[in-house]
């Protein structure tokens, strides 16, 4: 049984909280690192003492600064920047620089292809049959100004975006339809989560229907429904077939009527068939007898030991070769 509960995900990286780059943090270090060795280089002599104290505390200001400002995006990610809480603009990727306490930076957006796993249970369909149907949804971030500003959580706005979307097309559907073109319910609710999630500058890829699970007692009676079906089928085609054969001895039988030479042939074809292989054949007496022109008895017993002695014969020579 496919398990659903193991299957619901969401790449919740594609939003994250601001962190500090290491690039960042090499800047500051060297920074401090040069200040410290001014530093001491100075404190050598006591008369510069309050110089010392200065250049210390610049170094330890412009590090700081230096950390705080310079940030580096990668090449999936787009920083949403804002100043003094008002949206200023987005950043990346590569190295910028933002103003420190002026300046925000409240998410990193990732605007690479993004899968999403959701699920509807035991909804109903057009002809009241409880499913549990599980799809997967591939969409991106086009606009990550509007991903950012207009729907608070927009991977959860998404996720419940997909499931309302499924659980409608699912109510709208017979479940033979379901079962049988899920190219058709795909390309549906591909369509619809994608009119819903256009204002949040999302784009819906594609929805793939993962799997569609029925009810055990009705998955067994579609199996009992399907041999029958196979059971009659077949024995519609061993109908047609005897049909066939049928017209086709009607068919022959006409020829023969109207050729006795012909039947008489086909008489003879068939005892010299059954010698070939047995060496001997039994004739009853019988109208189908005279009806192909067989001749008497004796007759008969001339050609089948005519035939047996002949067979005998060759068989030495098939051994010997």
């Amino acid at each position: 049984m496919y398990d659903l509960n193991n299957e619901i995900s969401t790449s919740n990286n594609s939003m994250r909280m601001a962190t500090p780059n290491s690039f960042a943090a090499l800047l500051s270090g060297a920074i401090l690192a040069t200040g410290a060795l001014l530093v001491h280089s100075m404190y050598r002599e006591p008369a510069n003492l309050q110089a010392t104290v200065m250049v210390a505390m610049s170094f330890l200001a412009l590090s700081f600064l230096v950390f705080s400002s310079v940030q580096i995006a990668d090449q999936w990610n787009r920083a949403v920047v804002l100043r003094l809480g008002k949206f200023q603009a987005l950043r990346g990727p590569g190295l910028f620089l933002i103003i420190p306490f002026i300046d925000n930076i409240v998410y990193w957006i990732d605007t690479r292809v993004l899968t999403t796993a959701f699920k509807a249970e035991k909804t109903l369909t057009k002809d009241t049959v409880p499913v549990d149907v599980v799809a997967v949804l591939f969409w991106k971030v086009l606009d990550p100004a509007k991903a950012a500003l207009n729907v608070a959580d927009y991977q959860s706005a998404i996720n419940w975006a997909s499931q309302t979307a499924l659980r409608d097309v699912i109510g709208k559907t017979l479940l033979s339809d379901m079962l049988e073109g899920r190219d058709k319910i795909s390309a549906l609710l591909q369509q619809i989560i994608d009119e819903r999630t256009e204002p949040w500058g999302i784009n819906v890829i594609s929805v793939e229907v993962k799997d569609v699970l029925i009810p055990p007692a009705l998955e067994n009676a579609m199996s009992m429904q399907a041999q029958a079906d196979r059971e009659r089928q077949a024995r519609v085609i061993l109908g047609d077939s005897e049909r066939l054969v049928a017209e086709s001895f009607g068919e022959a039988a006409r020829t023969y009527n109207e050729n006795p030479v012909a039947l008489h042939l086909r008489a003879m074809n068939m005892l010299y068939e059954g010698l070939k292989s047995n060496a001997s054949i039994v004739i009853v007496p019988s109208s189908a007898v005279e009806s192909m022109d067989l001749g008497g008895l004796s007759g008969m017993t001339a050609l089948t030991m005519g035939l047996a002695q002949k067979s005998k014969s060759e068989e030495p020579r098939r051994e010997a070769a």
